[in-house]
């Protein structure tokens, strides 16, 4: 599979469906997804009748994070990977159009934090979703903003330094996505229709309304996700994450 094929953009009318498409390895973000993954925003920031996109991932997970074994003793690639994905979830956050993450399977560490940059996130009660990052020596950084303005403070500090993962009713539960569903079937339903609903609105009004909920969050700023990027590299690099991911995933 060529990079460009790693991440597909379909648009029909005012909605545009961007699916992950590595599946094989659950969509884990690799250097080459995140570069398919901002070609695909380039196309998209140039596309003024679309108003609604949907993100979804293909096969079994929607995102498994960042691609551990493609950073294992290569600080460099790390610290490129984590500054490629941090860019990735500003350029995302601030697309003028209502954005709907359909989060199947499972959203893990950087893949759940993407999930926390969709306006709209909905799962399936049985999906898994977290940050286990501190349990692998790993800071969860470049992800933290959006976690902060998903949940606010004080429960972003629980979940991040907790660790682990919870399921996808749960995730509803503490306000992690929008919505879970009983079922993956029953997701695909409730996107469809959610994705329906927006396409009535204004488009104007619905790019407005966003732009100026970004700039009240603060989501239009970018020095909170670069100072992540650099303090999440850094942490990959040390001795004791790199010893762990070792022993976690052999190498």
């Amino acid at each position: 599979m060529t990079t460009d094929q790693l991440a597909l953009l379909d648009v029909d009318g005012c909605c545009a469906t961007l699916t992950l498409n590595r599946g094989d390895k659950r969509n884990a973000f690799s250097l080459d997804l995140l570069s398919a993954l901002h070609a695909k925003i380039d196309e998209l920031e140039k596309l003024g009748d679309v108003h609604v996109l949907t993100i979804t991932g293909a096969g079994k997970s929607f995102c498994a994070g960042m691609d551990l074994k493609q950073v294992m003793g290569d600080a460099k690639a790390g610290h490129e990977l984590l500054s490629s994905l941090g860019k990735l979830t500003h350029r995302v956050r601030t697309l003028p159009m209502a954005v709907v993450g359909v989060v199947k399977g499972a959203a893990i560490g950087g893949g759940c934090g993407f999930a926390c940059v969709c306006d709209f996130a909905l799962t399936h009660d049985d999906a898994v979703l977290g940050f286990p990052e501190v349990d692998l020596g790993l800071c969860p950084a470049v992800v933290a903003p959006w976690v902060v303005r998903r949940l606010g403070a004080g429960p972003a500090r629980q979940l991040l330094l907790a660790g682990g993962t919870v399921t996808g009713a749960r995730a509803a539960e503490i306000g992690l996505v929008t919505r879970s569903l009983p079922t993956s079937h029953r997701l695909d339903e409730a996107a469809e229709k959610l994705v329906e609903s927006l396409k009535a609105a204004g488009p104007g009004a619905l790019r407005a309304t966003k732009q100026l909920l970004n700039e009240l969050d603060g989501s239009d700023q970018d020095a909170d996700l670069v100072r992540g990027a650099e303090l999440s590299a850094s942490v990959l690099a040390s001795q004791d994450a790199q010893q762990r991911l070792k022993a976690r995933f052999g190498g």
